[in-house]
């Protein structure tokens, strides 16, 4: 083009020197030729300045394409400043602060968005043999090649890892690398090692892909707890061998060394990796080698080629930013979430349409420290309960996203109609209570011999005022009203509550340590859905287990110790007669709801689902017919939904 230019002007200052030296007769003649190859020339020029604008836009759109891909001379931090709206999912309500570590042998990682082990485990980055589908209970294949299988007498579990599984390091995923990392669980007591020690015998790599996973045996030869070995498979994240070496190495094979270790340079089979983080926000970035784009998985790569999540200061900013189509997927509670497109006309929406627009399966629970003076008196502890007025939770708090207590009264069961099956609603009714009974906690109090000597309006035992704080996290707004409505409660029966709001990063290290003295009534999510439901419920509630023990992410927080409930909980497993398993869960029933060592606020999705289709649209729901929960696209079988997205505007 450049060329063709240059010899058009060439013609053109030719036929001017010929035109000025022409006759008059000549010269009009060579002036329309003139003309005619300025006009060419004009032609061209617009010609040229298109290509060249076409290859400043290929040159830009190549540096793009090298900042997306990270390349070892770009500064992460400008790339994560600006990241590409149309490659970009943003999620909000996982993250609350900054990032701590990326170890998945850790439960102190703060890293919410990539890391959380458990029934519906979060499998953007490190990843489980099988994905958990809370909508049916199937667990999905993922590293695994097929379904798995028991032996004759259920007491061991074998599947096979497919043949494509590869590490980000490009080696392949080995049985050898989840026999490993079961042994480093146990040899180093991690969260799993201590929640499965008691259950699981042995992980053993029977060749480069087969898995046998090993009961723990009773003295009559039966698998001690065989639906923990089916949790296993889909709860637990493999891990490299070579890279576990390499963390043991590091840490001098010292158990809290270990656990401590941010694990920077982690290897992972996940989708997406670490790309950028600070106190403002995460960034993940898609593995384009990820192996699960081969056949034998998901058939190609995740849509997103980032995940981010701006860490926003409490759930008002949050809601803003959705509102504003800042966030496409935002798990956190929204008050009021169905005025979003009713009255505010913008395009979100909710997994259902109408209230609850969620799955229901989660129980946020106030646990009473029983290590807090007077919290071991079940007076107190039943006063409390009574007075609190769950209707304004969940109509003022909740906005109404929750079912209420006369709907679907109190017991270890989620609302779902599976869990509401199995225990007998008559034979606990008279133990049940709707809340805001203030005469009748105040009747408790009184026949217990609490009451007020000094009149100065709070109640004392043994001469001590009974004076306590209700606790959650910073932030969690839903939680904080529902805490607020528990310290009114106190001041109505004479009983001092007064709130308190940690930051998370604070929060998390202080409730699940036994000992702690610091937080009386305070707020912890139950379990929801999940492949051991309701029999994990029971145990995360009440199981003796748990009581006192350091870094305790399973349960029983609040320490409470009941020889009978842990009899339940270790024969519920084995039990496979219908009738047998409604007498016992009737009984757990009845002694959560006489002992009240905790008491549930509200019910909840078991997360909240909110999605802005300003940016991206094919979200899950809960009428399209593809059985994707509605788990933020992250956790088990969700993370489908990572692969149907669709630009609005592509």
């Amino acid at each position: 083009m450049k060329k063709r230019i240059l010899l058009i002007l060439s013609l053109v200052l030719i036929l001017s020197m010929f035109l000025a030296a022409c006759q008059p007769e000549t010269q009009e003649a060579v002036q329309e030729a003139v003309e005619e190859v300025a006009e060419e020339v004009e032609e061209a020029v617009e010609e040229v300045e298109e290509e060249v604008a076409e290859e400043v836009e290929e040159e830009v759109a190549e540096e793009t394409e090298e900042a997306a891909a990270a390349g070892p001379d770009l500064d992460p931090a400008e790339v994560a400043a600006s990241l590409p709206r149309e490659e970009t999912v943003y999620i909000a309500g996982l993250q609350w602060s900054a990032v701590v570590g990326w170890n998945p042998y850790s439960s102190a990682n703060n890293n919410a968005m990539g890391i959380a082990a458990g029934s519906n485990a979060r499998v953007p980055i490190f990843e489980t043999p099988y994905m958990y589908n809370m909508i049916n209970g199937e667990q999905i294949p993922l590293l695994a090649d097929g379904p798995w299988t028991w032996n004759d007498d259920m007491t061991e579990i074998t599947f096979t890892l497919k043949d494509a599984a590869m590490w980000s390091d490009g080696t392949p995923v080995t049985a050898e690398d989840v026999a490993y990392t079961w042994a480093t669980h146990v040899k180093y007591e991690t969260t799993a090692g201590v929640g499965y020690g008691d259950y699981i015998d042995n992980v053993e790599a029977m060749d480069d892909k087969t898995v046998v996973v090993k009961a723990k045996l009773d003295e009559d030869g039966n698998a001690i707890n065989p639906l923990l070995l089916k949790a296993y498979v889909s709860s637990e994240y493999v891990v490299q061998k070579a890279w576990t070496e390499i963390l043991e190495a590091r840490a001098g094979n010292d158990a809290t060394a270990l656990k401590e270790d941010p694990a920077l340079d982690f290897v992972s089979s996940g989708p997406y990796t670490k790309f950028y983080d600070d106190d403002q926000k995460v960034v993940y970035i898609r593995d384009d080698n990820y192996w699960g784009q081969d056949a034998s998985m998901w058939g190609a790569l995740p849509v997103p080629k980032y995940l981010a999540h701006t860490i926003y200061a409490d759930n008002n900013a949050g809601f803003l930013a959705l509102k504003a189509g800042e966030v496409d997927v935002s798990q956190q509670f929204n008050a009021n979430v169905q005025d979003l497109w009713l009255v505010d006309n913008l395009p979100i929406s909710t997994w259902m349409e109408e209230a609850p627009y969620g799955l229901t399966a989660s129980l946020p629970t106030a646990y009473f420290n029983l290590e807090s003076f007077g919290l071991d008196n079940i007076a107190v502890r039943k006063a409390i309960a009574y007075a609190v007025d769950y209707d304004t939770i969940i109509a003022n708090a909740m906005t109404n996203q929750s079912p209420t207590f006369d709907q679907v009264p109190r017991s270890v069961m989620n609302p779902t109609a599976g869990e509401q099956a199995l225990y007998d609603q008559e034979a606990v009714a008279d133990l049940q209570w709707v809340g805001n009974d203030i005469e009748g906690a105040n009747a408790i109090l009184d026949e217990a011999g609490i009451v007020d000597t000094d009149g100065d309006g709070w109640r004392e035992l043994d001469g001590q005022k009974l004076s306590y704080n209700a606790v959650c996290p910073n932030g969690w707004s839903d939680w904080q009203a529902a805490m607020e409505i528990v310290a009114a409660a106190g001041e109505k029966i004479g009983i001092e509550i007064t709130t308190l709001y940690p930051e998370w990063g604070v929060y998390q290290t202080v409730f699940v340590n036994g000992d702690q003295q610091e937080y009386d009534i305070f707020m912890v999510w139950s379990d929801g859905a999940g492949p051991t439901q309701p029999w994990g419920r029971v145990r995360q509630l009440m199981y003796g287990q748990f009581a006192e023990t350091q870094g305790n992410w399973n349960g029983n927080w609040g320490g409470y110790i009941n020889p009978r409930i842990d009899e339940i909980v270790n024969e519920i497993p084995s039990v496979t007669d219908q009738d047998r398993l409604v007498e016992l869960y009737t009984e757990a029933t009845e002694i959560y709801l006489t002992d009240i060592p905790s008491f549930t606020l509200m019910y909840r999705p078991d997360q909240f689902y909110t999605v802005n289709e300003t940016i991206w649209t094919n979200y899950p729901s809960a009428e399209d017919g593809r059985n994707i929960p509605p788990m933020n696209l992250l956790d088990g079988f969700s993370i489908a939904g990572l692969y149907e997205l669709e630009l609005v505007n592509p």
